[in-house]
């Protein structure tokens, strides 16, 4: 059973509820890389993750999480084993949560109006390991049901973001969605370099 998953989708939807009863709580909750570095409030790189803007946000972010985390865990449970497949998953979320915000915090560190809320970061971490697992899972997007194998649309999809972070205007952490996945790619490779082996080869064939 994928309990890690279902755990960090209760605790991310009761704690981004009552970020929607209390703005003064999501504050206190949200990245601000301007008070984590003057202020030293080192907790926000960790907690942006449970609290979200509002319900479409959360929606958005936990049915993607369910649909690739449940079979990322279940993988590396059939893989490892419960105890070490559990753990592998569980650093896999959180450590691509902080890793995403790394990339933010370079460029607002020094501006006291950023914010961002959130566990879009996390979930391009999961994501895109599960485009480096299993280069053939078909992928989409909710408002556009066309799918494709995984390693048509990681790439597509990083394209797309990089896009819309150049061109700026968007309320949308555009940087923290790549830096998350480029942490899946680089925290299975790490773990597993033969499915990086098994993607070239898949490519190429």
């Amino acid at each position: 059973m994928p309990i890690i998953t279902y755990i960090i989708i209760g605790i991310t939807v009761l704690v981004s509820m009552q970020g929607f009863n209390s703005k003064d709580f999501a504050y206190k909750m949200s990245f601000s890389p301007y008070l984590a570095k003057h202020y030293n409030q080192k907790e926000r790189f960790f907690t942006h993750m449970f609290v979200h803007s509002d319900w479409g946000h959360l929606f958005f972010n936990m049915f993607s999480f369910y649909m690739f985390g449940e079979f990322m865990e279940r993988d590396l449970i059939f893989t490892y084993g419960a105890a070490k497949g559990e753990i592998i998953f569980g650093g896999l979320y959180i450590l691509g949560g902080l890793f995403a915000t790394l990339w933010p915090y370079v460029r607002n560190q020094d501006s006291d109006t950023y914010y961002s809320v959130g566990a879009s970061g996390a979930v391009s971490a999961v994501i895109f390991a599960s485009v480096i697992w299993y280069p053939p899972l078909k992928m989409g997007l909710i408002f556009l049901p066309i799918m494709v194998p995984g390693y048509i649309f990681g790439p597509l999809y990083l394209a797309f973001e990089y896009y819309a972070f150049k061109r700026g205007g968007s309320k949308i952490a555009h940087d923290a969605h790549i830096g998350g996945a480029v942490f899946g790619i680089i925290y299975i490779l790490i773990i597993n370099i033969d499915k990086g082996k098994e993607l070239v080869n898949y490519i190429f064939r």
